[in-house]
């Protein structure tokens, strides 16, 4: 079952279902993944958003388990982190995604997370990988079976770490028609909260279809007009969310992990810093110094930052994308429990007036270039980046970083004003260009 290209991506395997994500790769996937496991019967749990697609892949996937003699466990529709929190609650040895997260309905994917509820390493995803042509034959098939009760135990999880009273206030929901679509009404709701839902009615083909955390207009649009104090944008599997204040404006990762940081600092609750990745607003890194939190640098993407909590023991961190991690719950990007991690900071203030941190203004142009790789080499534009940044010493800053899959290097301005950040922009861009492309 190879394809002739390495399967594992970022964040699992991602691609067109049916046709690169066949049914026959998901019973291979899930075969070789049972095999890679220690345990004489291994139980895996399975959990899918709610893409048409969904369904045929879970079955595949379970085949698969079955196949290499694992027990597959059915838990349907629940948002990605009810996976990572499930599979450790249980006592499982695997948890098997169904789903794309914010990509259209035609994509799914499926990710995996161990038996402590992180997401599998470079090497565990190797040796899957290694294992898709020749996983060893089982002594027996298992079995597949519905597992029972799963969203009402995620819910009970986010009951007990947070304990807060949402009595009389006004949410509003857009679960972007995917896996949060019961679980995030339901827990607002138990927690005392009034809420709407928009993105609420799953076809399994309206998944992230001009809703959800990439299309949140309509969102803003409905809390502007006074339908709810605060608005909350989950994407299609629920692992990250964007936040709209009375007026409109939407608020990113940054400014979430900003407000949840001082707050928990504040408490003596944070127990160290935070992580973020090098796309963080500078406006971030300048609220944080304002408050005395120290602040980790990564590479971008969620198991980065997770890594390098671990690596510190600290419990706090996420990306602008709305992917925000407490390890304290679980080890993933949760955006539901981002959302009551909000709400917990807010007390009775608006969010607009919360948030403690001012964004720069960004600008980020994607420059083709001949080959990505002879950055490394481009002195001049090294120097021109230099003199830039220092240009913009405590005011802003300059990133430029190769695309990982595509033959374009990212520069990205941040300055005091858009003018300024878009004449230096230019300038770097030009660099590139002479120098690269």
């Amino acid at each position: 079952m190879r394809t002739g290209r390495k399967l594992f991506g970022t964040d699992g395997v991602r691609g067109e279902a049916g046709t690169f994500l066949s049914a026959e790769l998901a019973t291979a996937l899930g075969r070789a993944a049972t095999a890679s496991l220690e345990a004489d019967r291994p139980q895996v749990l399975i959990v899918r958003d709610t893409r048409e697609s969904g369904p045929m892949l879970e079955s595949a996937l379970a085949a698969g388990v079955a196949a290499a003699g694992g027990d597959a466990l059915l838990a349907g529709v629940l948002p990605t982190p009810a996976a990572a929190i499930l599979v450790k609650r249980l006592g499982l040895d695997l948890a098997a995604v169904v789903s794309a997260s914010h990509n259209p309905f035609r994509d799914n994917g499926i990710k995996f997370f161990g038996a402590n509820g992180t997401k599998l390493d470079d090497e565990t995803e190797e040796r899957i990988e290694s294992l898709l042509d020749e996983a060893p034959a089982a002594e027996g098939p298992g079995r597949v079976r519905e597992l029972n009760g799963g969203l009402e135990d995620y819910l009970r999880e986010l009951a007990s770490a947070f304990r807060i009273d949402l009595t009389g206030r006004r949410v509003l929901l857009d679960c972007a028609n995917g896996a949060t679509f019961r679980a995030a009404p339901a827990i607002f709701e138990q927690l005392g909260a009034t809420v709407e839902t928009i993105g609420a009615e799953p076809d399994g083909r309206n998944i992230n279809a001009g809703c959800g955390s990439t299309h949140v207009d309509a969102l803003a649009e409905r809390v502007s007009a006074g339908e709810a104090e605060i608005g909350f944008a989950f994407d299609g599997d629920g692992d990250r969310v964007l936040a709209v204040d009375g007026s409109g404006r939407v608020h990113d990762g940054d400014e979430l992990i900003a407000l949840a940081a001082r707050g928990m600092a504040a408490r003596g609750e944070l127990g160290g810093g935070v992580v973020v990745t090098v796309m963080s607003n500078f406006g971030f890194h300048q609220a944080m110094e304002r408050a005395g939190i120290e602040v980790a640098v990564t590479k971008v993407g969620d198991r980065h930052v997770i890594d390098e909590l671990r690596r510190r023991g600290w419990s706090l961190g996420g990306e602008q994308s709305g992917h925000i991690i407490a390890t304290d719950f679980v080890a993933t990007g949760d955006g539901i429990a981002a959302a009551l991690m909000t709400m917990r900071e807010l007390a009775d203030a608006p969010l607009a007036d919360a948030v403690p941190m001012e964004k720069l203004p960004q600008i980020l142009v994607n420059v083709e270039v001949a080959d990505r790789d002879a950055i490394a080499d481009a002195a001049a534009v090294w120097e021109a980046v230099e003199r830039e940044d220092d240009a913009l010493d405590g005011r802003g800053r300059v990133l430029l970083r190769p695309s990982g899959t595509e033959p374009l290097v990212r520069v990205m301005v941040e300055a005091p004003t858009a003018d300024e950040a878009e004449s230096v922009c230019d300038r770097l861009v030009a660099v590139v260009r002479a120098e690269l492309a």
